[in-house]
């Protein structure tokens, strides 16, 4: 249960975007059509739902003072935390690699619709954040470093594809003023929905 409502909490309290707002880059860039900033979004869920679990096998069992225990009394007294930062870099990036590979190879309209943005995953702040979350507040199990992975994921999913769909209307149907066409209206939305975002705050999980 406790895991659920980390999950929930995850998506709608925490959101990435609307809450810490991490990604902001390719959040604005690739949120001009809800195909492309969909595809995006499950790019970014699977990698932190990969990297989450990942870096907190590395801060439990590898990088955490005293972590090293498991491999005898003499190396009980180790701390390699100070290596957590270019750790968590290094499995991000490498599985931004396999990402980008997939990709290159099972919807290639997506990876060319993508572009740079695509291996720019590896420097999302979002990804980092969250391994960087999960080791401030010290997450109890693999499980729970899952289950908060796929929530943040998730809610930037949500966040990026209900954005573009607001995008796409608004270029359809409405006159915006020139000087707040693009990037300009974009801010203007991702503000609102976050105050909306703001709501979920109250609820008790």
């Amino acid at each position: 249960m406790e895991n659920i409502n980390l999950f929930i909490r995850s998506i709608f309290v925490d959101n990435m975007i609307f809450a810490y707002f991490l990604g902001m880059c390719s959040f604005l860039a690739v949120s001009k059509n809800v195909k492309t900033a969909f595809g995006l979004g499950v790019a970014v869920t699977f990698m932190l739902v990969i990297t989450l679990p990942v870096n907190w096998l590395l801060q439990t069992y590898v990088l955490s003072p005293g972590a090293l225990a498991w491999l005898g009394e003499e190396y009980a007294s180790v701390d390699l935390s100070f290596l957590s930062l270019i750790m968590f870099i290094a499995v991000i990036a490498s599985m931004t690699q396999l990402v980008e590979m997939a990709v290159e190879k099972y919807s290639p309209s997506l990876y060319a619709s993508l572009g740079i943005f695509l291996p720019l995953i590896a420097v999302n702040c979002a990804i980092l954040g969250g391994s960087l979350f999960m080791q401030q507040r010290g997450f109890a199990s693999f499980w729970t470093a899952t289950c908060a992975g796929a929530g943040w994921g998730i809610g930037w999913l949500l966040a990026i594809t209900a954005v573009a769909a607001i995008r796409e209307r608004i270029a359809t149907y409405s006159n915006v003023p020139a000087p707040l066409r693009g990037i300009g209206i974009t801010f203007i939305v991702t503000a609102l929905m976050g105050i909306a975002f703001m709501s979920f705050l109250g609820i008790k999980i």
